[in-house]
Formats: C-alpha cells, structure tokens, sequence
C-alpha cells in the first residue's frame, strides 16, 4: 500500500490531522488478530496514511478487559512521548466510520521485521554457535528448519534499548520482531500496544538483551522526568486516568520507580513466558 505525502515541515501537526481530520478506509489488513484498517486522513489540505482499529473489532481476551486495547495504544504513545524519545507513531483515540477506534499515523517502511532504512542491517538476526558477536545481543535459542537451532539474537542498538526501557514501563506483553519499524530516516518504532499497562506483570518481549545489565545515563534521566510527569495532577497523569484505570496508573507509577530503585534493565519474572510466541 502505497501512502500520500508524507505532512510537510510547519503545517497541520500530526495529532491534529489523526483527531480531527476525515478518515477514509481503504482496505484491511488481515494478517492482525483484531480488525485493522488501512485509512487515509484528509484535514486543511494535507493529508496521510494511518491505521485505524475500531474498538468493535477487539478481540475479547481473558486477562484484558473487554473493549480497552485502542485506549492502551494510545496511552503508549502519551508514555513514550513523556519519555521524549518518539518511539510510538502518533497515536489518537477518536470516532471513525466503525465507531471509536485508536488511529495511528503510518509508518513507511520496507520491512515490518525491522530492516533498518539506508543502513542496510538487520535489527533481529538468527545465528550459528552459541555466542551473539560482536554488535549483537543474544535471545535465547529457536527451532529452525529441520529440527535444528539457532540463537536469536538483536541489535546493540540504542534505538532499540530505549524501546526496551518503555516496554517495561508499558509492561508490554508482546512485543514481537513485526512490531519493530525503522522509517525512512532510520527512526526505530514500536507498534501494537494494545495488550500493555496489566497491572501483573506480564513483560513479555524479544529485547532481553540487556536484561541486569545497568540503565544508560540517558534512561535514567527520561525515567526521572516521566516519574515527576505522572504525579497526581499533572496533565500526563490526568490523560492516562482517561485512558486507563487508576489501579493501572498508579502500577505505572511503581513500575517506573522500581526501575529507578534497582538501576538497571529488569530480568524475566519466570511467572510469564518471557518470549513472545511466534516471536516474528
């Protein structure tokens, strides 16, 4: 699917286009477990491509409440953009032609695995051999063809650590290689937020690679500010509570105070399979 022009530099901003812009579908993309649909938005004579997901086509599950995943993907975004980092599209939750339904700009890229853009490198790679090498961080090891393994491993890549940092925020619960985008200018995203902020701990993610290992200065910075803009009325804490319900807030709230606590990246729980399944 090809997308129009990408919102030029100075004009309508991104989220004012994604809320009040008109929505237009165009097709659906099936591979998703929950209805999702490709849309172009028009608003003030620009115009782009977005993901619609109407909260009429969630898919009920048994740990999350029925009717709340397009809120939790717009809370990602509110969450990575307190952290500064710009890791989540842009992302607004608004009516559409299926009702209300989280819309989210779309990204252009080539590879939904994570193929970053003009660099020419992978983000997640299987290996021969026990050890990663040089520039990579082991997984853990799969089954490929034949009965044989290989060791998953991905990038060193500071993109991709902060986006580790923000899932255990989010406490994201599946964040699988097709959710790793790299836009044209090399920018890393992350997309599909919708199973995150359980107030249990259910991290469930492919970036383990640094897990115990010490958080960088720059996390712990972000981590900081993020802790003072979710104390009780300010405007980042107020959205969330919109979105999310108190108890899950204030889990937020611990959660980024038990990362600045301990210092470091967190380790699997071994209460949760720490892998996604397929992890692609």
């Amino acid at each position: 699917m090809s997308a129009p022009e990408r919102i030029p530099a100075g004009s309508v901003t991104a989220v004012d286009l994604l809320t009040r812009g008109e929505l237009t579908v165009r097709g659906q993309i099936r591979e998703a477990s929950n209805a999702v649909l490709y849309c172009t938005i028009a608003y003030e004579e620009q115009s782009a491509a977005c993901v619609y997901k109407p909260v009429a086509g969630e898919r009920p599950l048994w740990d999350f409440p029925d009717g709340t995943l397009a809120r939790r993907e717009v809370a990602a975004y509110e969450v990575s953009e307190a952290l500064g980092w710009g890791l989540v599209p842009p992302t607004v939750l608004r009516d559409g032609p299926y009702g209300e339904g989280m819309v989210q700009l779309w990204v252009e890229t080539g590879d939904a695995a994570g193929e970053q853009a003009g660099a020419g490198a992978e983000l997640l790679a299987l290996v021969e051999g026990d050890e990663p090498g040089d520039g990579w961080k082991a997984i853990g090891y799969a089954q490929v063809e034949e009965g044989r393994t290989a060791l998953l491993v991905h990038a060193d890549d500071a993109r991709l650590r902060r986006l580790a940092v923000l899932d255990a925020v989010i406490n994201n619960a599946d964040r699988k290689g097709g959710h790793l985008l790299a836009g044209h200018d090399g920018q890393l995203f992350g997309i599909d937020h919708g199973v995150t902020f359980n107030v249990a701990d259910k991290l469930r993610t492919l970036l383990w690679g640094w897990a115990g290992e010490k958080l960088p200065d720059e996390a712990v910075t972000a981590l900081a500010a993020l802790r003072e803009a979710l104390a009780e009325g300010e405007p980042l804490a107020e959205r969330l509570g919109e979105l999310l319900t108190a108890a899950e807030v204030d889990a937020v709230r611990e959660r980024v105070a038990a990362l600045l606590a301990a210092g470091r990246h967190p380790v699997p729980s071994g209460e949760w399979p720490a892998i996604p399944w397929p992890p692609v």
